[in-house]
């Protein structure tokens, strides 16, 4: 969705209105919505797509659990969407999951804007207050602050801010938690093996290099928070900065001369033991070769001496039957 003018008033409430909504978000509305995104960036070629769909799940007084998602359809106008539809695909979901309710939608944006308040109202109609999920794509998550979401994520709750005596219908950013279920957890496990087409060693590369870069991306925040609080942009925080004082004291002190020759000691172990075992690999694989050419060629010698005997027989030599007869 395409971002709206920048001097237009934020339709989004500062960070000090907190609201009081315990949002709990499963693995597959995330894998949803970012596959929703891909497949339109893709068949219409384009950076920035429209993406819209609605959100299933519970809810049991001001906790809600966000489960599921389905894709919804908009008119031929841009901006109105296409309530049967909604109301069909809801009842094919009921029919399947009756627990799941309508709670809210999902679009791609970097921020909401009043274009999103329009499309908020659309949804009133089905549920009293729908939740609004934006996914963030270029979302930095190195240069956000310390306490930001690990994913480019955000929930907002629908609210009316009363200034100056008039209203208007604004949204309230809620925190949310990632929620996972034994089989979700099986089946996030699987995809990011690759989906089982994969080798062990490919998943396991594929694991050792997300995590660092996941350490990678902390490192960052963490190293741009002291940098903020030495520039005076950001307030100290003395419990962070003894926690990150206690880690940094914990890390082994790597240009101690003791310690890099016990690395290196053990790094030359590590790398000869890796040369034996190809070297042991390789003399078993040459021992199996020499076997089957000994086999091989043992097989030819005795069909040559039967055939050079079977020749002598037939030039007329005598053999033991014509002598004693």
């Amino acid at each position: 969705m395409s971002a709206m003018d920048t001097d237009e008033a934020s339709v989004v409430l500062a960070s000090t209105a907190t609201s009081g909504l315990t949002l709990s978000l499963h693995p597959l509305p995330i894998l949803n919505i970012s596959e929703h995104l891909t497949r339109l960036k893709l068949q219409k070629n384009t950076h920035s797509p429209f993406v819209l769909g609605a959100l299933l799940g519970t809810q049991t007084g001001r906790e809600v659990e966000i489960v599921t998602t389905f894709e919804l359809a908009v008119k031929d106008d841009g901006e109105s969407v296409d309530l049967e539809f909604l109301v069909s695909r809801r009842d094919q979901y009921k029919q399947v999951f009756p627990s799941l309710e309508f709670i809210g939608w999902y679009t791609v944006t970097a921020f909401p804007t009043n274009r999103h308040i329009a499309l908020h109202e659309q949804f009133t109609g089905f549920c009293s207050t729908p939740l609004l999920l934006v996914l963030q794509p270029n979302l930095n998550l190195a240069s956000t602050s310390i306490n930001s979401q690990p994913l480019p994520f955000k929930a907002y709750e629908p609210s009316v801010e009363i200034k100056e005596r008039t209203s208007r219908p604004v949204f309230i950013e809620v925190p949310y938690k990632v929620e996972t279920g034994e089989a979700e957890r099986i089946a996030v496990d699987w995809t990011a093996r690759g989906g089982g087409t994969g080798t062990s060693l490919e998943s396991h590369l594929q694991t050792q290099r997300s995590a660092v870069k996941m350490l990678h991306e902390r490192i960052l925040v963490l190293v741009k928070y002291i940098t903020d609080v030495i520039s005076g942009q950001a307030q100290k925080d003395h419990a962070t900065l003894r926690a990150l004082s206690a880690l940094i004291a914990s890390l082994p002190a790597t240009e101690n001369k003791a310690f890099r020759d016990e690395f290196s000691t053990e790094y030359a172990d590590v790398q000869l033991t890796a040369v034996l075992s190809s070297l042991t690999k390789s003399t078993n694989i040459l021992n199996d070769l020499v076997d089957k050419h000994l086999v091989l060629t043992s097989g030819r010698e005795d069909r040559g001496m039967g055939r050079r005997r079977g020749m002598m027989g037939g030039r007329g030599l005598p053999g033991d039957w014509d002598r004693h007869h």
